[in-house]
């Protein structure tokens, strides 16, 4: 499990627990029960979890009481607390569909094969205004075979990710793969959350045959690099593929470039300049990497100048837009950006660690072989992207003295790549 970015509150677990446990009226204006509950995960203790339980049995219907259960409900599943699930059996019968959604996924966290606790979840199919998606996912994980033809019904469902998520359960309880290609399919579909979740639901049913179609898919590099990373993990495991079959596949997905991607949005017409570089900032990669390439295509002459000051703007902290402006520089080999592109090859702050990766992809396509130094301080990174990304770039800046470091590397596709080389 990822905590990078768990630790965001000063709590001590004592602290957090005496929030948690303090009633509504009797709080300070600064303390939040939900932010408690969250900071929890950080404490895998038995008094953490005791202090989570009586949240998750305090049933007030309160809103602010609501909102801390569920989360109370989320964090036990995080620490996958086995001595938690009879309390939290009882959400499932709850009128708050949120709860049940969060005490569905949490028992799909700790595990069960308690068969009448599994066919109350598989029941809970046939009650109208669940989130079935998740309800689904949790009795596929948990290989529960009764629940093969309530799961089929869904396969018609109105909501493509209920119909992935349906597909993908019956793949995994069956073994049968026919519809698949549906899912696959879904990668490309107009709404991105859609394409999202394509990807986990691939991820789920081990497709490695979609690995190529997930590095094609024009959501953000983090969610495809996911799906690529895991699915292949598994299949070189299976013994089903090698390294060179997948790494044309994840090496265009760490360069990210946008005319390797299956674009989904349109301009009806080409946009102005300011238009494309605010499009940068857009929370929907598919639209960041249509802007990204109209600028390529349309802007590369008098792009820099306004992707610069964009970036002393705005995107310098928007971590979305950063990594789309890192990017750019690279590609229009803006020499002046050297700077700009160390710095971001070096951030310290975890949210922009995409952007190292970018940085060090635009370092490459820069070909200032003053970076060769920089780039080499990034093979002793505990980031596998931004070790891999460096290998790349120092390939394209024709050095390959810092390869052998890596020959050891403690993640194999790291290894590999130096290998390969």
């Amino acid at each position: 499990m990822d905590k990078r970015f768990f630790k965001l509150f000063d709590l001590t677990e004592d602290q957090a627990i005496a929030i948690l446990d303090t009633p509504l009226d009797k709080l300070g204006e600064q303390d939040s029960r939900y932010v408690a509950a969250s900071h929890l995960v950080n404490f895998p203790t038995e008094k953490t979890i005791q202090a989570l339980i009586r949240a998750v049995e305090q049933d007030e219907l309160d809103l602010q009481n609501r909102i801390a259960r569920r989360k109370s409900i989320e964090t036990l599943g995080k620490l996958q607390a086995t001595e938690a699930i009879s309390s939290i059996r009882q959400c499932l019968t709850e009128e708050d569909r949120f709860t049940v959604e969060n005490a569905v996924w949490a028992i799909g966290e700790i595990g069960t094969q308690d068969v009448a606790l599994l066919n109350e979840i598989t029941q809970l199919l046939d009650k109208p205004g669940q989130t079935y998606r998740v309800i689904i996912q949790t009795l596929a994980k948990l290989g529960h075979q009764p629940a093969v033809e309530p799961i089929g019904q869904f396969t018609n469902h109105p909501e493509p990710p209920v119909v992935s998520a349906a597909i993908a359960a019956l793949c995994q309880l069956t073994g049968d793969h026919s519809q698949m290609g549906q899912v696959t399919a879904l990668l490309q579909h107009p709404n991105v959350m859609a394409r999202r979740l394509a990807i986990q639901d691939l991820m789920d049913a081990r497709y490695y045959q979609s690995i190529p179609a997930i590095s094609r898919c024009p959501v953000s590099m983090v969610f495809r690099l996911r799906g690529i990373r895991q699915l292949a993990t598994a299949a070189l495991a299976d013994g089903i593929l090698r390294f060179e079959d997948i790494q044309p596949d994840l090496e265009r997905t760490l360069r990210d470039h946008p005319t390797d991607l299956q674009l989904v949005d349109r301009y009806e017409q080409v946009p102005d300049l300011s238009r494309l570089v605010q499009d940068l900032f857009d929370t929907n990669f598919g639209r960041c990497y249509l802007a990204s390439l109209r600028l390529l295509q349309d802007y590369r002459e008098i792009a820099p100048a306004a992707l610069v000051q964009a970036y002393r703007e705005e995107a310098s902290s928007d971590y979305g837009a950063h990594f789309h402006v890192v990017k750019l520089l690279g590609w229009l080999h803006h020499h002046d950006a050297y700077d700009l592109l160390v710095e971001a090859l070096h951030h310290p702050q975890p949210q922009f660690q995409k952007s190292r990766v970018a940085a060090a992809i635009a370092l490459g396509e820069l070909g200032d072989f003053r970076a060769i130094e920089e780039l080499h301080r990034c093979l002793s990174s505990p980031i596998w992207t931004l070790k891999y990304a460096t290998l790349m770039a120092l390939e394209q800046l024709g050095d390959t003295s810092g390869f052998s470091q890596v020959l050891q590397d403690e993640d194999w596709m790291v290894r590999s790549k130096a290998a390969a080389i």
